[in-house]
């Protein structure tokens, strides 16, 4: 954690925060006493120490989400296997490609998850009009010199992705697809970071400008945040969300029932009954079709980071099962095992913990899809009918076990439905151990479900 902070200051003073050693060891001395995994209080913390006005905060706020949110995500992906070693062999190339200069290692410091020389940069590149005027050719109160250190970076990024693509085709012969796909988007995401924080600039502080956030902008960031990232303390306001969110969905689907005894006008039976009238329609006719509902049959992976997804899955679809003719439930690592009995029992939340002591599952041993899905053969493949929607939830990896993909295909052919939610990073899906490739062929469709908002979108289009 010590490292961290000190890292973060070197960024902070690079982008030109001022902050003194002795505000570093209050700010370390006062970590200790909170919880530095719940997120709003080590942000506090470190606010409070070195943003020392209002003016600074925002420019605080900037360099904080780009050095624990967006390049923190970002070095969780190239630091990961199997990208890890071709991440630092396309750097090396990109090194030896590129002009050697301040500008170019400075950029690839920032390509490699270290920021520091690329904020100096950026921080020359903004300063005063007159500052380095005279050095760089610019007359008194010119902003050339500026200009042109911002106008060396941009050239630098443009350049350094013209280098990327051309490394990219050099390697068609020794580099699978996916391998160069995954780091061309990598690479290209951090390129753009980079040239939004040169365009951006600094924003001036308006003191006219509202400081807390609304409830609503707070709700968009609780959406965002991927299941697994989520603190005790998100997890439940995240609760609260979820409960507001199905309150506002039953109310929609509420008046659509509400309507099914007028239906829509039925203009073809209307117009021949009218025909007894010459032709005047004394007496309407309406179609009375009420909605479908449907029967939802759920397969979680409850391993790892998967399962952080699966229990919000769960979470929603027992609080609109009544929107639904059937919810059963299966979760699975190496085995099977159906927990519909304890959802239907106890409280949500309770049944979670209760599935997690009791069920009768190897939480430790390997994940393996191909055992789950011929389990699932065996004892339960006549629950599924053309009436029934069939979700899985798991990333997919099987641990080079048999997939068994076709009885997956005998699934897919019994069901209404076959539907993947994947809480893995799309990057990964096709990588590793990872049976995607051949588990998508075999669904009427993939999804990523890593955080509120995609998993919303989801219920949203199963239940309306």
């Amino acid at each position: 954690m010590v490292n961290l902070v000190l890292k973060f200051v070197s960024s902070s003073r690079a982008a030109g925060l001022r902050i003194s050693t002795s505000e570093v060891l209050d700010c370390i001395n006062q970590l200790a006493l909170v919880d530095c995994l719940d997120e709003p209080q080590f942000a506090a913390v470190l606010r409070a120490n070195f943003a020392k006005s209002r003016r600074e905060q925002s420019h605080f706020n900037r360099v904080y989400e780009l050095f624990f949110h967006e390049l923190r995500q970002e070095a969780n992906i190239a630091h990961a296997d199997p990208l890890a070693e071709q991440f630092q062999k396309t750097l090396q190339s990109l090194s030896a490609r590129v002009e050697d200069n301040f500008a170019s290692q400075a950029l690839l410091d920032f390509l490699s998850g270290d920021p520091q020389s690329f904020l100096e940069q950026m921080r020359s590149g903004f300063g005063d009009a007159g500052a380095g005027g005279g050095e760089q050719g610019g007359g008194i109160g010119s902003n050339l010199g500026p200009m042109i250190e911002r106008l060396a970076l941009m050239l630098q990024i443009s350049a350094v992705g013209d280098a990327l693509a051309d490394y990219l085709i050099e390697q068609r012969d020794h580099l699978s697809w996916e391998i160069r796909r995954d780091l061309k988007a990598l690479f290209d995401a951090r390129l753009e970071s980079a040239r939004r924080l040169l365009t951006k600039g600094q924003v001036p502080y308006d003191e006219k400008a509202p400081t807390a956030i609304s409830y609503r902008q707070h709700l968009d960031r609780l959406g965002e945040i991927h299941f697994a990232s989520l603190t005790q303390k998100e997890v439940e306001s995240m609760r609260e969300v979820i409960e507001q969110l199905v309150r506002r969905l039953k109310d929609t689907i509420g008046r659509r029932y509400a309507v099914k005894n007028r239906g829509a006008l039925d203009v073809k039976k209307t117009l021949r009954r009218a025909a007894a009238y010459q032709g005047i329609p004394v007496e309407l006719f309406f179609r009375h079709r009420p909605p479908r509902k449907a029967k939802i049959v759920t397969l979680c992976d409850v391993s790892g980071s998967v399962w952080s997804a699966a229990r919000f899955m769960l979470n929603m679809l027992y609080s609109l099962q009544e929107c639904f003719t059937q919810v059963r439930s299966f979760v699975f690592v190496a085995g099977l095992e159906e927990v519909t009995s304890i959802f239907e029992d106890h409280e949500i939340n309770q049944a979670i913990e209760k599935i997690l002591k009791e069920a009768d599952i190897d939480y430790n041993a390997a994940t393996d899809y191909g055992l789950t899905f011929r389990q699932f053969q065996k004892k339960y493949l006549d629950i599924l009918n053309k009436k029934t929607t069939l979700i899985i939830i798991g990333d997919g990896r099987s641990n080079y076990s048999n997939p068994e993909e076709q009885i997956l295909d005998e699934m897919r052919e019994r069901s209404r439905r076959v539907i993947w939610l994947n809480p893995e990073t799309p990057y990964f899906w096709y990588t590793g151990d990872s049976e995607m490739r051949t588990y998508q062929a075999y669904c009427h469709e993939v999804r990523p479900c890593q955080n509120l908002n995609q998993l919303l979108d989801f219920i949203k289009s199963l239940v309306l």
